[in-house]
């Protein structure tokens, strides 16, 4: 083994036991905190979300201090103060369904019933009031998706959806899917994309995490009045897709 093939060797064992610890830790912090979200499922969703989001930042914390991974985000002005949307993301990793919620208003996250089965995570994720859905039966999918999602956001609260549907590795380019779009027409509200390259960083199906600095970019608000869902779908791709090109070069 030459000195190149030992410095590779070591440095990766060394990320590996940072990533352990990390997920020792994030493991503990979610056992925890399934059941004090179980505890506290009767109090209204404000207190329930706040819980949640106090779980997400220090799960991000945890990540910044035991594997270095940190982040930087930019468009936050464009986040209106008086107005809620729809939020169309790139699905990279775990670590977007983390930040989102901190940042947007109690976002109503569109996501896929099975979900609640998994132990401890999926039970805190039960009481933040999602939209969760039967992928199944694409129509009936679609019908709760308007119906709940109007509910949600005369409450005031951001819709998140992911148009790829599943998380897509760093680079690679997933189907966008309409549901979100067909939501804004149908509810005659606004989108905003978000681009990051999370995936970089916390790769999809991937044990070590890698140090370094997640770039997040919130575009401006689109219109979606009088538009088809596949124009404003084409128009949200372009600019995810052309923002993480930007985000590489950087």
């Amino acid at each position: 083994m030459n000195a190149q093939q030992k410095h590779s060797f070591f440095y990766t064992a060394f990320l590996f036991i940072r990533s352990l610890l990390f997920s020792t830790s994030m493991l503990i912090v979610t056992v925890i905190q399934s059941f004090f979200c179980l505890l506290c499922s009767p109090f209204p969703l404000k207190y329930r979300y706040a819980i949640i989001a106090n779980y997400n930042r220090m799960i991000l914390w945890l990540l910044k201090m035991i594997c270095g991974v940190k982040y930087k985000i930019e468009g936050l002005e464009n986040i209106p103060k008086d107005y809620n949307g729809i939020i169309l993301s790139k699905h990279q990793s775990t670590w977007e369904t983390l930040i989102l919620p901190t940042i947007f208003y109690q976002p109503a996250i569109i996501l896929k019933k099975e979900l609640f089965w998994v132990p401890f995570f999926g039970w805190g994720l039960a009481t933040i009031d999602p939209i969760a859905i039967d992928r199944s039966n694409a129509a009936s999918a679609m019908d709760q998706i308007i119906k709940k999602g109007k509910l949600c956001l005369e409450d005031g609260r951001w819709i998140l959806v992911f148009p790829e549907g599943t998380r897509i590795p760093f680079g690679k380019v997933g189907k966008y899917h309409l549901g979100g779009a067909r939501l804004a027409v149908a509810t005659d509200r606004k989108v905003i994309p978000v681009a990051h390259n999370a995936g970089v960083f916390w790769p999809r199906r991937k044990f070590i995490k890698q140090p370094g600095t997640v770039h997040v970019v919130i575009g401006e608000m689109i219109e979606t009045k009088d538009r088809r869902p596949e124009d404003i779908m084409e128009e949200v791709k372009n600019w995810i897709e052309g923002t993480i090109v930007r985000i590489n070069a950087s």
